[in-house]
């Protein structure tokens, strides 16, 4: 089967904003000093270099391995310069030039490490501490934080500039995801670039000017009253411990500690690809069964797999999408197109703040997690014996949204709530860590009974294009009755990984299968009305291309054509999570992808469908099948229109 991915639909999806969109020229030939798309010389510390003129100095530097301090610059940000931490001397210049904001347009001299700098890189940090308040053995991000390590590295032995003994703000602590404590703030404005520019959803700004100025809300309202989706990738960029997620861990050690409660966790795949960080190994190496033995020791009674319910998402969100087809195709009835993944609780809560019309086109299926608890505190119950009410399901997830998702009123479909506390990757890795045990030295062992089955579909939850393939793998086989190794080489459909910021594909359907699936021949009679159909998808992350995507949808543009559409918050899917590790930046989330694929490719069983437990939990509980009575109670849900305008 061949898929087309079409760029001339997609167009620009830079997260830029329009100020910071280079504007390149004919390509030069030559030495083209000062014209556009040419080659400029530069030198730096003694060593020569050529680079395409408008290279920052910073980029110069780095690409001949030479390193120059940075605080406010980030990898995923546009440019600010606001810190001068980056200062550097350029020859013939009066003053020291911030070098992440100094574009080479002419051959140019720079020295990074005269005393001249040293001297001033140091007073720019003795100068933020002065204003820095904090107990660096009580931070959550003690030996994780980039103005220690600046202070290290500059050797500030003592406070030259005085410091702040009393906090002077109070700690915003009103959302259930997302703590700012602006004693801790250094005023680099990554927070406030991510959520503006790389999410476009504009929670926070810089208000005052000079002395007086700060990080606030709209109105110095709590960030739990303001149009924040809880996404967490404000935490993700920010140097100092001046934002930071939620912990449930004390509640989670007090639970553990209960002997009358049975504690389970549930682990989704992408902590999985990143806690090793928190242990000193580099990204992307995967500790899924080695964090399984730690869990135990650490005194959960159950560890098992976020990939069941991935499966079993999969079967619902994916029936309700060929329910929409049929109804659309066969009964002509109105029905809302394209249909929307709902399995970002930031996306989600994007789409009710800014595009509220268009929730009927969400999957009403729940998330992984929170199926996931429904099922744990009603299917679980039941065959264990155990009374839901003595049942503390935790999550652990790579994502700050998620400890808001498990709070949702409408989260009780068990009768009771069906998450009781969602872990980020830092949380739960700093539990190991206080249970004594260094992850990466446990022996491996695998998940318990009776979730414990996992299949490829459910690992590629965590990269991005990962729920569209798994829905793929699954509705492809079972519409044309072919096996998805036969369409596409390995299982692997290629066309919607990535981390282009939107993926459009359009993927024709030329052959049906003449039977349908029992498990869902009640739901449609045939495939007849799919032959012949091209299935056109997109794949969109971070929600300012979630935002290029809707405005495209709402001007009747080649979006609005689509049949289904996997809408992630974080860039680059839950694998650069608002609670995964710190740092992060592209390189590190494209390792993170490549350990959650060789994951994949190694499963025995890499299709949803497939899954042993899922089809015996449809067998012995969810007997009316996928979209049924009971499905829709426990695994469905709905959510609420909250605008973007607040009192």
């Amino acid at each position: 089967m061949s898929a087309e991915i079409r760029q001339d639909v997609v167009g620009d999806t830079s997260r830029a904003p329009v100020s910071q969109i280079p504007k390149l020229g004919k390509k030069a030939t030559g030495e083209a000093a000062g014209y556009i798309g040419g080659q400029v010389s530069a030198t730096i510390d003694g060593h020569e270099l050529k680079v395409p003129l408008g290279t920052t100095i910073l980029e110069a530097a780095k690409s001949m391995g030479i390193r120059i301090p940075t605080l406010c610059h980030h990898p995923d940000l546009c440019v600010a310069g606001v810190c001068r931490v980056c200062v550097v001397e350029v020859e013939g210049q009066r003053t020291l030039q911030a070098a992440c904001a100094y574009p080479i347009t002419a051959p140019i001299k720079v020295y990074t490490h005269t005393q001249k700098v040293r001297r001033a890189r140091r007073h720019v940090v003795d100068l933020l501490l002065s204003e820095h308040y904090g107990e660096c053995y009580t931070c959550v991000r003690n030996n994780n934080c980039e103005l220690q390590s600046l202070a290290k590295e500059f050797g500030v032995d003592f406070f030259r500039f005085g410091h702040v003994t009393e906090p002077r703000f109070e700690i915003d602590s009103s959302s259930y995801s997302v703590i700012r404590d602006p004693n801790k703030c250094v005023l680099c404005r990554r927070c406030v670039r991510t959520c503006i520019d790389v999410q476009e959803v504009g929670a926070l700004e810089a208000s005052g000017r000079s002395i007086g100025t700060r990080i606030s809300t709209y109105l110095d309202k709590p960030l739990g009253e303001v149009v924040c989706i809880n996404c967490g990738q404000c935490i993700n960029r920010c140097p100092t411990g001046a934002l930071h997620a939620k912990d449930a861990s004390d509640d989670v050690w007090r639970a553990i500690e209960d002997p009358t409660k049975h504690v389970v966790i549930q682990t989704a795949p992408s902590p999985r690809a990143g806690i090793g960080e928190c242990f000193g190994l580099p990204p992307g190496v995967p500790m899924t069964f080695q964090m399984n033995t730690a869990l135990r020791l650490a005194g959960f009674d159950k560890v098992f797999d976020t990939n069941f319910s991935a499966d079993l998402t999969i079967i619902e969100e994916g029936t309700e999408l060929l329910l929409r087809l049929y109804k659309a195709l066969v009964a002509k009835e109105p029905v809302a197109f394209p249909q929307f993944t709902s399995c970002s609780p930031g996306w989600v809560k994007f789409l009710e703040h800014f595009y509220p019309e268009y929730i009927p086109n969400l999957s009403s299926a729940k998330s992984p997690q929170q199926m996931f608890g429904a099922v744990i505190k009603t299917y679980y119950a039941q065959k264990t014996g155990i009374d839901p009410k003595d049942i503390v399901t935790v999550a652990l997830m790579p994502c700050s949204a998620k400890k808001f998702e498990c709070n949702r009123p409408e989260m009780d479909a068990s009768g009771f709530k069906d998450v009781d506390y969602g872990l980020t990757t830092r949380e739960l890795a700093q539990m190991i860590k206080e249970a004594g045990i260094h992850l990466p030295d446990m022996p491996k062992s695998d998940f318990d009974d009776p979730f414990g089955t996992r299949t490829g579909s459910g690992v590629i939850f965590g990269a991005m294009g990962g729920v569209m393939e798994a829905a793929l793998r699954t509705v492809l086989e079972l519409v044309t009755g072919k096996k998805v190794e036969n369409l596409f080489e390995n299982a692997n459909i290629v066309p919607v990984r990535g981390f282009d910021g939107v993926r459009y594909v359009e993927l024709p359907v030329t052959e049906v299968s003449p039977t349908v699936e029992p498990l869902i021949a009640h739901l449609v009679p045939n495939w007849d009305f799919l032959k012949g159909v091209t299935l056109k998808l997109a794949v969109a992350h971070g929600t300012a291309n979630a935002k290029k995507v809707l405005e495209d949808i709402k001007a009747g543009g080649p979006f609005s054509k689509c049949h289904f559409i996997e809408f992630m918050a974080c860039p680059g899917g839950c694998l650069g999570g608002g609670g995964q590790p710190i740092p992060t930046s592209p390189e590190i989330r494209a390792a993170r992808a490549k350990a959650i694929y060789d994951e994949d490719a190694a499963s025995e069983v890499r299709k949803s469908h497939e899954n042993p437990a899922v089809v015996e939990l449809y067998r012995e509980f969810l007997t009316d099948g996928p979209c049924g009575h009971v499905s829709h109670r426990l695994l469905h849900t709905h959510y609420t229109p909250r605008g973007k305008y607040i009192d």
